[in-house]
């Protein structure tokens, strides 16, 4: 039985198996029913390892022990194991979820704040910088970055980025609007982007700019800069440079200032787009 790496690795990816794990599932998919050997052998798994990860898929839910000599192994329709190991993973999501709410009031978060806050206290200030790969991730430091904004958000972006920024930012947004931090929002205004333009409005001021430029200054201390044009880097590869100073984010906003003045509001170009 040959089959390719490719549709191994998905398959690894998908049902959160180990390479021997796939390859016997794999192998017993083809017969329908074999021995622990005969798997071996086809899938070119040791025969000393077949055993143990039978055990493996078959308390997984991919297959069934039949009894009798020699042991034989059953193997359950993919579309039934799809929705088992669905389940599965909702399941243990869940339970981490419970786990982490629990400790979220408990003596283990107060220590791990106070390590950290005696942490800080030793860093140098140039030392708060850091690059973040992976637009999963600089989303995920955005967000917290707004989340702890106290007077001023500003955003500069692309067409789509204002697309994901507000789909994935604007829950956040609300909240700190609700605080009286004042959120500013430049970016190329389209057809594509005028109804992301309506569910913003309320919550931000936005206006038009065909500038090209990706980044975000919080209380004018903060900021992150992405060096990536969004359309020509895969999202994974896109990559974001945080910097914790006061007087590089400062001098920044002075300049972003000047250009807002200049910057027609959104929703005059909205009605032209």
């Amino acid at each position: 039985m040959i089959v390719k790496e490719e549709f191994l690795s998905k398959l690894r990816t998908y049902f959160s198996l180990n390479l021997y794990e796939v390859k016997i599932w794999t192998a017993l998919l083809s017969r329908g029913v074999a021995t622990a050997g005969e798997l071996s052998d086809i899938a070119n798994v040791p025969r000393s390892r077949s055993y143990d990860v039978l055990e493996s898929l078959e308390k997984k839910g991919f297959v069934i022990m039949k009894f009798g000599k020699p042991i034989k192994y059953l193997a359950v329709q993919p579309t039934e194991v799809v929705e088992r190991v669905k389940k599965h993973m909702k399941e243990e999501s869940e339970k981490k979820i419970k786990r982490l709410d629990e400790v979220r009031n408990t003596e283990i978060v107060d220590e791990l704040k106070m390590l950290h806050q005696q942490g800080i206290e030793l860093v140098e200030p140039s030392d708060l910088s850091g690059s973040l790969k992976g637009r999963h991730n600089l989303y995920n430091h955005l967000d917290l970055m707004i989340k702890n904004a106290e007077k001023t958000v500003t955003l500069m972006t692309t067409s789509q980025g204002f697309l994901r920024k507000i789909e994935g930012l604007k829950p956040t947004m609300e909240k700190v609007k609700k605080r009286g931090v004042k959120i500013r929002i430049a970016a190329p205004i389209t057809k594509e982007n005028k109804q992301a333009l309506e569910m913003i409005s309320d919550v931000a001021e936005v206006r038009n700019t065909d500038a090209k430029g990706r980044f975000c200054i919080v209380d004018g201390k903060e900021m992150m800069f992405m060096v990536m044009d969004d359309k020509e880097v895969h999202p994974t590869y896109d990559v974001g440079i945080w910097v914790n100073t006061p007087f590089f984010a400062s001098a920044l906003e002075i300049l972003f200032e000047a250009a807002w003045k200049s910057m027609k509001p959104a929703v005059e170009v909205a009605r032209r787009a």
